[in-house]
């Protein structure tokens, strides 16, 4: 920051005896006052001159004070600077204050080369709310500080012991203050305090609370394991001991309609072929309680290969063409696009599908069944869709519970079991089984599997 050209000084004066500190110091706290620095910031502008002086005339005999009123060229702000020329050049050309606390009395505090000459350099910022130093008022102030006399060695000691008991009243004031503020501070933290033990004791009891909860949890989660274990060994027990009776029924039913047998009447006939018909729609519930009670009991490992899904879609357009016996419903099983391979457990997935596909004859009066197969990125997306009446939405996930069928016109007859085995299934191939699904607007099963298997 050097001085504009033209740039007038507001008061110089020289530094050469003990005596002249003392001037140094009134008259440095006269210009701060003239140019509009505060009170506090007067008095520090004088400490840190009167120290400097006396550091300059003990190590080099003195110097020349030069008092300017400079322009910040960043912020454009006015700036206060005094510039010291030292008597005799400064030992090693630099400048260290005997007291380490006198640079921070102002903004600025160092060596620096002003042309030819080496200077002491301190300088402190105008307030902006002072008050504009026009040319005019520049010229005014260097009058009144031309005409002034200065005060005396004791006039000036005064002045310094008053500034000191009021700095000393200010402290005492702010220690006051601080006293206080630390009382508050310590009733603060015993408020504090007290308000984090009482939360301290009530999350210890809720973590309490929360353990004992856990515990009546993980009890009832057992007791959940045991009672679906338990229902898993009944169901698979029982339909056990049911096959054989019930095969047996059906075998003596065909022996007795038997074109070999002894002919029966009309009447026996038919009742031979209800007991027939019956029999065959237990064996089947027979076989759907124990294929689940053994998904449910983890007793079914998939066997994992490379799946063709051509031949797998060609073998179920064969197998379930028969049951689209419906003339107004149409079995349609589109060709997956290649390379149609699925890392996947065949059999495990033709019941899958099979089962998908014979609800929707089932529940289709007209329209068609069509099975489709859709790549998706690294995901196989293998869908039945019918045109049969739909399921209202607040049963996509009931029709998945055992036993449960959608109540409507076209209930047909079955156990209920198939669509929560087949999504045990598919859990069990890594994959997923989802429903879309409104009244009116048919269904479609999606199962979502991986390319590469789980």
């Amino acid at each position: 920051m050097t001085r504009p050209a033209g740039r007038d000084p507001l008061l110089q004066m020289a530094l050469r005896v003990e005596q002249d500190i003392f001037l140094v110091r009134q008259r440095g706290r006269e210009v701060a006052a003239a140019v509009g620095l505060e009170h506090q910031d007067q008095v520090r502008l004088a400490t840190a001159l009167s120290e400097v002086a006396r550091d300059l005339l003990r190590a080099v005999g003195g110097a020349d004070v030069t008092f300017v009123l400079d322009r910040d060229p960043r912020t454009g702000q006015s700036v206060l600077r005094v510039d010291l020329a030292p008597a005799r050049p400064l030992p090693d050309g630099r400048y260290q204050p005997q007291s380490g606390a006198v640079a921070r009395l102002v903004d600025m505090l160092g060596v620096v080369t002003d042309g030819d000459d080496t200077v002491v350099r301190m300088s402190r910022r105008v307030p902006a709310q002072a008050e504009p130093l026009t040319p005019e008022r520049l010229a005014q102030l260097r009058a009144e500080l031309a005409s002034s006399a200065p005060g005396t060695a004791m006039d000036e000691l005064a002045t310094q012991n008053a500034q000191l008991i009021s700095a000393l009243d200010e402290v005492r004031s702010q220690r006051d203050e601080l006293e206080v503020l630390n009382s508050e501070l310590q009733e603060t933290n015993h408020g504090v305090m007290a308000l984090y033990n009482q939360l301290t004791e009530e999350l210890e009891e809720t973590n309490r609370g929360v353990v004992a909860l856990y515990a009546e949890l993980d009890e009832k989660s057992a007791q959940l394991r045991a009672a679906s274990e338990s229902k898993s060994r009944f169901l698979a027990n029982v339909s056990h001991e049911l096959r054989a009776p019930v095969t047996a029924i059906i075998g003596l039913s065909r022996l007795l309609a038997d074109s070999a047998s002894d002919p029966l009447t009309a009447e026996q006939a038919r009742q031979v072929g209800l007991i027939r018909s019956s029999s065959a729609d237990l064996l089947g519930l027979v076989n759907e309680l124990l294929d689940l009670a053994k998904a449910e009991s983890g007793r079914i490992e998939p066997t994992w290969a490379e799946v063709d899904l051509r031949g797998l879609f060609g073998q179920l357009r064969g197998t379930l063409r028969a049951l689209a016996t419906r003339p107004a419903v149409e079995l349609v099983v589109e060709e997956p696009p290649a390379p149609a391979t699925v890392r996947s457990d065949e059999v495990l997935l033709a019941q899958v599908l099979r089962n998908l596909l014979h609800n929707g004859l089932k529940f289709t009066e007209r329209g068609e069944v069509r099975l489709r197969a859709e790549r998706r990125g690294d995901l196989w997306s293998l869908s039945v869709t019918d045109t049969g009446a739909g399921i209202p939405p607040e049963l996509h996930e009931r029709i998945f519970e055992e036993f449960y069928q959608v109540p409507g016109t076209t209930r047909v007859g079955g156990t209920g079991l198939g669509l929560p085995y087949a999504r045990r299934l598919v859990t069990l191939l890594g994959g997923t089984l989802e429903l879309t699904s409104e009244p009116g607007a048919g269904s479609t099963f999606t199962v979502v599997l991986p390319v590469g298997g789980a």
